[in-house]
């Protein structure tokens, strides 16, 4: 399996201010907040602990880049390197397609699978690589839908102009308007239904 780094994550104060000072120096973004999300399922070093976090996620050139900010002391991943006041480059990421492949590989390898969730119907997990790179390591899984967020993510980056927002609340991200079809202006007289057993959606 060939794996590349997709994701550069930093632990920060605020994710809006550092979403603001990359966007100003840096030229990312957009980047889209998510506030306080919540997740399906959830471990922190198999425990249901989970702590209340901010995120912001952007392109800058092909990479993403994710800030992430909590601001009480819950046991976490973040708070396992960071204390409050503290910033710093916290995890690289990678897609996979066989999850449970990849995450038993690490296992097997010796590293703490220290943070599992699962949220959107797609897993990630987190594993303690402090012994090799010095960071953490995250596992995240690649269906079609949220490869299909990633890009939009990318696109919105490639399509920024000089004072569009630096960030925003990924609800108002902006998406895909269908539009409807303009009215026909020719009949024809053979003309049939459309046949039942053509397919209306990949999905």
């Amino acid at each position: 399996m060939r794996r590349v780094i997709f994701q550069e994550a930093y632990f920060v104060n605020s994710v809006e201010e550092a979403s603001a000072k990359w966007a100003r120096d840096f030229g990312a973004g957009p980047f889209f907040v998510v506030r306080n999300q919540g997740t399906e399922e959830f471990s922190y070093r198999g425990t249901p602990i989970e702590a209340e976090v901010n995120y912001a996620f952007g392109y800058l050139g092909e990479m993403m880049i994710q800030f992430i900010d909590q601001n009480n002391d819950t046991p976490s991943i973040y708070r396992d390197m960071f204390a409050r006041g503290q910033e710093g480059f916290h995890h690289i990421a990678y897609l996979v397609s066989d999850f449970a492949a990849e995450r038993q590989r690490l296992l097997d390898a010796g590293y703490d699978l220290a943070t599992e969730l699962k949220v959107d119907g797609v897993n990630a997990a987190y594993f303690d690589t402090r012994e090799t790179n010095h960071i953490f390591t995250e596992i995240h899984g690649d269906p079609p839908h949220m490869l299909g967020l990633f890009w939009n993510w990318r696109r919105l980056h490639e399509r920024r102009q000089p004072g569009d927002p630096a960030f925003m609340d990924v609800l108002e991200m902006p998406t895909y308007q269908v539009a409807p079809l303009m009215a026909a202006d020719k009949t024809f007289s053979n003309g049939e239904a459309p046949k039942k057993t053509l397919r209306y959606s990949l999905w």
